[in-house]
């Protein structure tokens, strides 16, 4: 291995010499170099970039993987270059379970038929959400990191070796100001006699040897303006690209909000088809909001997942008699609550009459227990032969 005693002779000075001028800068010892006004609006507004898009950036991910073991796994993998495992999704797996809850009740039963039909909306949620997770990672995501772990890193190198530059030159300023100091000092009070010949030759090695050392500060001051100048130049171009960071994270974020706009559509889209399909039955507080569909505050917008049917609206319910067929008795599975005097409360283990009357709909049934009637969602019972 070379080791090269000059070379490091040569770093360690210079490494010295840059933590005595920082030193006596915190001091208030020494003179500092300003950058420019225009300058030091850059590093400000590269560093506000820097922190946002690095919070932006870490809440994003929290987002689209709530789960932090899933994070650090995804990250490992990526950090040895690997292939991320497919992963399924929340909704994927819940759809999973009660689809095989649903073998299990038997899909013939009101409970597991429905189990079937919300089991297949969360598996297509979950597929949805998959699908936005990726498009998310690879539109918004990947330039955000590749700022942070590129262009960033690139720009605070420059600005590192910016801050030395700076040091260098004040530093050399300094040096400067002690040779002229130290010249003007000689020359006002020499340290010779000048009455003796020899005096005379030494007085003028003296003032030699001064001007020599205040030519040598001259040159390295001359070499460190042009090194900072240069450093300087390159630091600026590179902070002034910025502007260019912005317009590309404002296309990626357009980018998201997109995602994120077809995503909810699919999921609403997905919900209004599970609720056609479960009908009415479902409790009061499943409501959905239809969009395009009045205002916000408008009441219509409002449809009740059991909102009850023209032609049970019309059913006078004290006028129906039991049908010349025959009753049937039913075990109430849950409680529920009456939405209008047409409907009958029910409790949850209790057994009560039920039957049907021609036009009612078939998601209903006529409840009767001891002389309360009223109208039963076939959902909530379970009948018995």
């Amino acid at each position: 291995m070379d080791f090269n005693v000059r070379k490091l002779a040569t770093d360690a000075g210079i490494f010295f010499s840059r933590a005595v001028q920082f030193t006596e800068e915190k001091l208030g010892q020494a003179e500092k170099t300003e950058l420019d006004t225009h300058f030091e609006s850059l590093l400000s507004r590269a560093d506000c970039t820097k922190n946002w898009t690095e919070k932006i950036y870490r809440q994003t991910e929290v987002l689209l993987q709530p789960n932090p073991g899933a994070r650090i796994e995804e990250f490992l993998y990526e950090k040895l270059d690997r292939k991320i495992p497919p992963r399924a999704t929340n909704g994927e797996i819940l759809g999973q379970f009660m689809l095989e809850a649903a073998k299990e009740f038997g899909p013939g039963t009101p409970y597991g038929s429905t189990l079937i039909k919300v089991g297949d909306c969360q598996r297509r949620l979950g597929g949805a959400q998959r699908d936005f997770l990726q498009t998310s990672s690879i539109s918004f995501l990947t330039p955000l990191r590749n700022f942070l772990e590129g262009d960033w890193r690139t720009i605070s190198k420059e600005r590192r070796l910016l801050e030395n530059r700076r040091l260098d030159l004040d530093a050399c300023k300094a040096r400067l100001k002690k040779a002229r100091a130290a010249e003007v000092k000689a020359a006002a009070a020499p340290d010779f006699q000048e009455t003796r010949p020899r005096n005379y030759v030494l007085s003028a090695s003296a003032s030699a040897l001064w001007n020599e050392e205040l030519d040598k500060a001259d040159h390295e001051l001359r070499v460190a303006q042009t090194e900072f100048d240069r450093q300087a130049e390159v630091t600026r171009l590179l902070l002034e690209g910025i502007s260019s960071t912005h317009v590309n994270h404002l296309r990626c974020l357009c980018e998201f909000v997109e995602a994120q706009t077809v995503y909810y559509n699919q999921c609403h889209k997905y919900m209004q088809e599970l609720q056609r399909e479960l009908g009415r039955g479902c409790p009061d507080s499943l409501e959905v909001k239809s969009p395009g569909v009045g205002s916000p505050t408008d009441p219509s917008a409002v449809l009740p997942l059991h909102s009850p049917s023209p032609d049970t609206d019309a059913l006078q319910i004290e006028e129906v008699q039991p049908p010349a067929s025959g009753t049937r008795k039913a075990k109430v599975l849950y409680a529920y609550d009456a939405g209008d005097s047409s409907e009958l409360s029910l409790m949850a283990d209790e057994l009560i009459t039920v039957y049907t009357v021609p036009g009612m709909d078939s998601d209903w049934l006529i409840g009767e227990r001891g002389n309360q009637k009223g109208k039963v969602p076939v959902t909530y019972l379970e009948l018995l032969s």
